[in-house]
């Protein structure tokens, strides 16, 4: 049995140690036909999957019945796994003038023709929200031997009572305001408002906003002596756009330095003491800080906001620059693994199987990077790491 094999059993038998007897095994079971690519295979079905591992009719029964009734949570098993990764002392967090990433993404398993299913997430490709199983998922971002490695910390599930999109984002980030560790900073990309940071108490955080994102200064501007006072502070606009054949211009920024990071020069311009453009002055929870950062890479700028008032323009920059390991992990376990297809339709199965799916993600994708390189053939003298390899018999 070669060492991927042991050591990717060894693992599963960890996350499955304290489930009760029977499904453990059953558990383990079905984890290893997910790992080891069966379900491209069968196209999302769990009984051919099963079949082409070698179990028998009786033997498949059995595992979809631990699957589908057996007593476990995927969080429980999340935590076991969270333990074994820090245990083993190979995966290291990131960390940029004391604060530390935890990025937040929000991904949905398609299905588009799942009766029955209130559920609807937002698909960029179409436009337009579609029916799908959505998840919030949360993780720590690291590095082992210098690849960047997500952790998979939490899966939150939609709402029985409300499965909407807006519901599972509310309630995900409330989670993340109550498990944020002293230094960590919660990241996520455009989707996610400033004030739905502020509605919830987020510690701190650190997110994409859009291109036309506006702001108001935190005081009102000085009367010029007609008319009525002011009430709200001035709008700032981070960059120019235009309205009705009409250009608006930018407001000049606060700040404005350039940052070398790989080699390359960033210009960053920023803009502090904000609040949102809902609010008068004084009338808003806290301020925030509006970053744009202009990267010769690409042709359009990175806006972000964030409430880190002291932090270096290039620590924001790099914090953000994080949150897109999370995007692996979903990445693996649709494509790769190919649950992006499933054929399950009991409420909790459309739920158990995706949050499997993206721990094996996660699974598959540490230990990738901790094995060593196998070769494909007799011609794969010098095999390299890839994180697309999926451990097989």
């Amino acid at each position: 049995m070669s060492i991927a094999i042991t050591q990717t059993i060894h693992v599963l038998q960890i996350i499955v140690q304290t489930v009760p007897v029977g499904t453990n095994l059953a558990l383990l079971q079905l984890m290893w036909t997910i790992l080891n690519g069966s379900f491209v295979q069968s196209r999302g079905a769990i009984f051919p999957a099963l079949k082409a591992n070698g179990f028998s009719s009786e033997e498949s029964r059995r595992i979809w019945r631990a699957f589908r009734h057996g007593v476990w949570y995927i969080n429980e098993c999340l935590a076991r796994w969270h333990s074994y990764v820090l245990s083993e002392g190979k995966w290291q967090s990131h960390e940029y003038e004391g604060y530390r990433p935890v990025a937040v993404d929000w991904t949905a398993f398609w299905r588009f023709k799942l009766k029955g299913w209130t559920g609807k997430m937002f698909h960029s490709l179409a436009g337009r929200a579609l029916c799908g199983v959505g998840f919030g998922v949360i993780c720590q971002v690291g590095q082992v031997d210098g690849q960047r490695i997500p952790l998979l910390r939490q899966i939150i599930r939609t709402n029985k009572k409300d499965r909407s999109e807006a519901t599972l984002k509310a309630d995900t980030l409330r989670w993340v305001k109550h498990h944020l560790a002293e230094g960590e900073v919660a990241i996520a990309d455009a989707g996610v408002e400033i004030s739905d940071m502020q509605a919830v108490g987020m510690g701190q955080y650190v997110i994409r906003l859009a291109l036309n994102c506006t702001g108001r200064r935190n005081y009102l501007p000085e009367y010029k002596g007609r008319g009525c006072r002011p009430k709200w502070g001035e709008k700032v606009r981070p960059l120019p756009r235009t309205h009705l054949e009409k250009e608006i211009e930018a407001t000049p920024p606060d700040r404005e330095e350039v940052i070398h990071f790989q080699g390359r020069e960033i210009v960053a311009q920023g803009w502090v003491e904000l609040i949102p453009s809902t609010y008068k002055p004084g009338q808003a929870p806290e301020t925030f800080t509006f970053w744009v950062f202009f990267d010769p890479l690409y042709d359009k700028p990175l806006v972000l906001g964030t409430n880190l008032q002291q932090a270096d323009p290039l620590t924001i920059f790099c914090l953000y620059q994080d949150r897109w390991s999370v995007e692996q992990i979903p990445l693996v376990a649709k494509q790769m693994l190919g649950l992006h297809r499933q054929f399950v339709f009991a409420p909790e199965s459309c739920a158990r199987l995706p949050e499997l799916a993206l721990l094996m993600a996660n699974i598959l994708t540490y230990l990738v990077t901790v094995l060593p390189p196998m070769p494909t053939g007799f011609w794969d003298r010098r095999p390299k790491k890839h994180l697309a390899v999926c451990v097989g018999s």
